[in-house]
């Protein structure tokens, strides 16, 4: 019998598969709350009251809709017309307070007290932090001790919130980890606490979820072409992509639309050859990773490779089932960029149009100088985050 799909945008059925990636591994502690998060989830999702909130919150709160900008001199410099979604303009700095502010206000429905989450480059933890702040629930945030060190602007915004920070020590000790840890402590927690997941990733209906709650890039994209160019569809709409969540955004309300290409950055660090790599969908086989089942960096046996990335937001083995399958299905084309040409695209943003991105966002501009657009193209670029928190890492590479 032919699945029921569940979302009017996503290629999502009943049981959170899309095609044959997705679904829900998880150990018997964790059935009743996935089960009940769905049953919340399902409950609210079109939910009148709820999405006022939530809508009232984004507007006055994160400061949206964020501006679409068509960089005149980055067009110029590329022969085509780029526009820039400029998510590094909400609250906190990046397109994460978006699902965060849905995720907690769910939470507090569910009556939760207790809010969790991992974070890789530290906007996740920010975002949920400071919601947790703004609602007065306590709060704690997993990260890797790698991401730690490199992050630290972020991690003294966190603390300054109120949250605790639990740096991890295992593995690599960067995005993986730490959500492997959020899990372990759901598990141990199952009653007063939300686990608040940053990306599409996770059990369904984590994927679902997020990707909805972060639908309001495309939503307003289409609105705010229309209104600049006369159109609602560009020819091109490119994210950078680890887990997907500013990817998953940022194409929602274009999926069905099969004249917009979607192209979707993954982080290729050293080189996707050099075993210094995040690329996940090029690299990686089909396996199962924190709940669900997607394209896996892997040995031949099954056991999970550690990813690498300049950038912490992208460094993470798996990618989420929504985007393995646009990959393997064919509506996205993925590409891979270096750590070099990441940089090279931030700073020519800065020196163009006064833009420092964050280095998640730095891989998707990348695409602009790999693929050749034509004069009459409409690009649009969705600039996740803002570089505040890379500044080390700039400096560091422009002064070596």
């Amino acid at each position: 019998m032919e699945k029921k799909i569940i979302d009017p945008f996503l290629p999502v059925d009943e049981e959170g598969y899309y095609g044959e990636f997705g679904g829900a591994f998880i150990p018997e502690i964790l059935h009743a709350n996935v089960e009940n998060l769905k049953k919340a989830f399902e409950r609210y999702a079109d939910d009148e009251e709820f999405n006022a909130e939530y809508e009232q919150l984004l507007k006055d709160y994160v400061g949206r809709p964020t501006p679409l900008y068509h960089a005149k001199r980055l067009s110029e410099h590329f022969g085509t017309n780029i526009y820039l979604k400029r998510e590094d303009l909400n609250h906190t700095g990046a397109h994460k307070i978006n699902n965060a502010i849905a995720s907690v206000l769910l939470a507090k429905r569910m009556g939760k007290t207790r809010i969790i989450a991992e974070t890789g480059a530290g906007q996740h933890g920010v975002a949920v932090a400071t919601v947790c702040a703004l609602m007065g629930l306590d709060c704690v945030i997993y990260m890797g001790a790698t991401d730690v060190a490199r992050q630290k602007p972020n991690v003294e915004r966190i603390k300054m919130l109120g949250a605790e920070v639990r740096p991890v020590t295992s593995g690599n000790m960067t995005l993986k980890d730490a959500t492997n840890e959020a899990i372990r402590d759901w598990c141990c927690n199952p009653q007063d606490t939300f686990y608040v997941i940053g990306s599409t990733v996770g059990p369904h209906p984590y994927p679902q979820m997020v990707a909805r709650f972060q639908s309001v890039i495309s939503r307003e994209i289409r609105k705010q072409l229309k209104e600049q160019t006369g159109r609602e569809l560009p020819d091109y709409v490119i994210a950078c992509i680890g887990g997907g969540s500013n990817a998953a955004g940022a194409f929602y309300h274009f999926l069905k639309d099969d004249e917009v290409k979607l192209i979707a950055a993954e982080a290729a660090g050293l080189g996707i050859d050099t075993g210094e790599s995040a690329a996940t969908m090029q690299l990686g086989r089909e396996g199962i990773i924190h709940g669900s089942r997607t394209l896996v960096m892997q040995t031949e046996d099954g056991q999970i490779t550690e990813p690498y990335s300049i950038s912490a937001g992208l460094d993470y083995p798996g990618v989420g089932p929504l985007h393995a399958y646009l990959y393997t299905s064919g509506r996205a084309d993925v590409t891979a960029v270096t750590d070099d040409e990441a940089l090279a695209a931030a700073m020519l943003l800065t020196r163009t149009e006064g833009i420092i991105p964050a280095l998640e966002s730095a891989h998707a501009l990348a695409v602009l100088s790999q693929r050749k657009f034509g004069k009459d193209d409409v690009v649009v670029v969705n600039v996740s985050g803002r570089g505040d928190k890379d500044m080390q890492t700039y400096l560091s590479r422009i002064e070596s």
